[in-house]
């Protein structure tokens, strides 16, 4: 017996509340007609009239800043000033009439000026004002045959600088918007009133507009091209800065086991040897022993685990022992061949300090010294090294690079600085950084040193 599926189509969407035509699926124009729509009200109408004060100007530009004090203060107001300026351009050109009466050419002056000004306060309304102060103008101005319609002189220049101001001060879709409306309002009054008057210039203002907004749309583009680029190169200097520190700490991490994962090694085989050096040891002696190397095993296999994870792929153990200060004369002989004059200074009672410290240190004066070949070329350095109370002190200066150098120093971004602070924090220590009153440069580290038991003295 066949058994005879039925498949049932799912349901039709149900129309709205209140709806009485059957529903239908908007189309792809419908919804770009209403976006569009969306984005005219977000524009020009939402919050038209609110408050958006013209700030002023910065003063770090190339010109400014080689200006004086006092006129670094009024360059700040330069776009307002021009601003003020194209208004009262615009007054001028709307009241120089000698046909209309005194009263006339002032009222068209300020129908020309106050929307030009509303720009520094309210961008959007301006617009609007302007676009309303038209037909007044043409009204009360244009009686003669031979008057441009519906743009009057005045009312021309008007709403072209608004419409330049208004989109420096907002973004190109906003531009767009208000040229279009321009238009539609120049056909339309053409259409009503075309036959009145003797010739329309809404295509000479459309033009000169276009123009206008084309550049400023230009300036938009590669303003926020250059905004973002400046974003993208503080993010990539503090994601090169982040990854320095990474690799300083991974190289820190990976001495620092070399260190421990030695020392370690060390109480293991010395807790195993131990037993046979004595002879006839007691059995609690050799329990205390057994448990003491396995207990240094377990640690160092423990900590080649954690640490361990910190190294590459590739990365392979030194064979020959970290450097410590004892290899210091070495180090400076190196940079004597490399062309550094550099003299070394030693205060205080020498005595051996952890490797970790005497690792450091090596470290601090090599990378302090190839700054100094890197960024003063030719210039006389001094290492002073001192034993003191309670820890170790270092002291790297140089002397400014001298004029006649054959070599230009190298630029660097720091990342030698940032693994020598990364080194001191790590070991509870002090550093300081800075240029010296006779240009050249100092680095200062005081590094903490407990102090060794009576006993181990």
């Amino acid at each position: 017996m066949t058994e005879t599926t039925h498949t049932h189509a799912a349901p039709p969407p149900q129309p709205p509340d209140g709806a009485f035509e059957p529903y239908k699926p908007r189309s792809p124009e419908f919804r770009a007609a209403m976006d569009a729509l969306r984005g005219l009200r977000q524009d020009l109408l939402q919050d038209a009239f609110a408050y958006r004060p013209l700030p002023r100007a910065s003063t770090d530009g190339p010109l400014v800043r080689r200006l004086p004090a006092r006129l670094r203060e009024y360059a700040a107001w330069t776009p307002h000033a021009l601003i003020g300026a194209a208004g009262l351009l615009a007054m001028s050109i709307a009241s120089n009439s000698t046909v209309r009466g005194a009263t006339v050419n002032l009222v068209l002056g300020l129908l020309a000026l106050v929307p030009v000004l509303l720009t520094m306060v309210r961008p959007v309304g301006a617009f609007w004002l302007s676009m309303a102060a038209t037909p007044v103008a043409a009204v009360m101005g244009g009686d003669d045959w031979e008057s441009p319609w519906p743009w009057l002189d005045g009312s021309f220049a008007c709403h072209l600088f608004v419409l330049t101001v208004v989109a420096i001060r907002t973004r190109p879709r906003t531009a767009a918007w208000m040229w279009m409306l321009t238009a539609l309002y120049g056909a339309m009054a053409q259409t009503v009133q075309g036959g009145r008057y003797y010739g329309s210039d809404t295509m000479g203002l459309l033009f000169l507009s276009a123009l206008s907004l084309l550049g400023v749309t230009v300036w938009h583009i590669r303003s926020a091209a250059r905004q973002e680029m400046t974003v993208q190169r503080t993010v990539t200097a503090h994601e090169r800065s982040r990854r320095t520190l990474l690799e300083e700490r991974t190289t820190i991490a990976r001495e620092l086991h070399d260190v421990v994962a030695h020392h370690m090694s060390v109480v293991a085989i010395q807790a195993e040897a131990a037993p046979y050096r004595v002879e006839n040891p007691p059995p609690e002696l050799e329990k205390a022993f057994v448990t003491i190397r396995e207990n240094a095993v377990a640690a160092l296999t423990e900590l080649r685990r954690v640490l361990g994870v910190v190294r590459a792929e590739d990365y392979e153990a030194p064979d020959a022992p970290q450097p410590t200060l004892a290899d210091l004369d070495g180090l400076l002989a190196n940079v004597r061949e490399a062309g550094l004059d550099v003299e070394k200074a030693m205060t205080g009672a020498v005595r051996e300090l952890p490797q970790g410290v005497e690792l450091s240190a090596y470290r601090i004066v090599q990378e302090a010294l190839s700054n100094t070949l890197r960024h003063a070329p030719g210039a006389a350095a001094r290492v002073e090294v001192a034993y003191v109370l309670g820890g170790l002190g270092l002291r790297v200066v140089n002397d400014p690079p001298p004029r006649t150098a054959l070599l230009k120093p190298s630029p660097g971004a720091g990342h030698g600085i940032t693994g020598m602070r990364e080194r001191v924090s790590m070991l509870n220590g002090e550093m300081t950084a800075a240029g010296t009153a006779e240009g050249g440069y100092e680095v200062t580290v005081f590094l903490p040193v407990a102090a060794a038991p009576e006993g181990d003295a």
